[in-house]
């Protein structure tokens, strides 16, 4: 049944309609969670994809799972980093827990994700990887000094990792998405709301389907010429 796909934070918002759009496409995958219970048995009673918990942050944590997923069903080809956390503020009243949470599961956790899974793709001569960045990590965003640098610091990790990958048959892509309705954006005040959608040149926000698409494509055998790339789907409002 297809490949054996990964998603972090795949239960909830954009890795959820990441997880249910690699389904559709024929692959096998699990995701992961952090930590609320509800959502992700919820998650998996809706759509039969087996999830996990751990701390993508912590290195051995991943290590361990990566192993466990791969006992249960198999050599993990399609790696899908999308797990993420915001804690804002402005740099002057930003605490080194605000800025290191971030950075260690934005950010670290494509390290450690990709390193437990990088031997078996390149002995098997392919892979998948596509990381989940940010429109705020190409343009910068005000009080996500945090944020920003972990997102663009994805960017800059796959461009590096793609190069590496390339001649073992592994491509390694990121998207940028933009503003999407997810749970997290639709909770912003409606006065800001207007604002935000007021700066996208299709007048709209995105939607977590037409990021798990760019997934889809990328993952694709249509897309085996694309790797160091970021896809940026954001309805033009930034063009990078």
């Amino acid at each position: 049944m297809g490949r054996v796909a990964l998603v972090t934070g795949g239960t909830r918002g954009i890795g959820e309609a990441i997880s249910l759009a690699l389904k559709d496409a024929g692959n096998t995958v699990v995701a992961t969670y952090a930590g609320n219970e509800e959502a992700a048995k919820k998650f998996t009673d809706d759509t039969g994809i087996p999830t996990y918990r751990f701390d993508v942050g912590d290195y051995d944590a991943c290590q361990s799972a990566v192993k466990q997923i791969e006992a249960d069903l198999g050599s993990v080809e399609i790696l899908v980093n999308n797990a993420g956390i915001t804690r804002d503020g402005t740099m002057h009243k930003m605490t080194f827990e605000q800025w290191n949470q971030v950075i260690q599961t934005n950010l670290t956790s494509c390290f450690n994700m990709c390193h437990a899974v990088l031997d078996g793709m390149r002995e098997r001569g392919f892979g998948r990887i596509v990381n989940i960045g940010s429109i705020n990590g190409q343009a910068g965003q005000y009080g996500q000094v945090n944020y920003a640098a972990a997102k663009s610091g994805i960017h800059g990790f796959t461009k590096a990792l793609a190069q590496e990958g390339a001649a073992k048959g592994i491509t390694v892509n990121a998207i940028a998405p933009g503003y999407i309705a997810t749970e997290m954006v639709r909770a912003v005040p409606e006065n800001v709301l207007e604002k935000i959608v007021q700066r996208i040149p299709v007048g709209r926000l995105g939607e977590a389907s037409e990021i798990a698409r760019g997934v889809v494509f990328l993952i694709s055998e249509d897309a085996g010429f694309i790797t160091g790339s970021t896809l940026s789907i954001n309805g033009g409002q930034h063009m990078y």
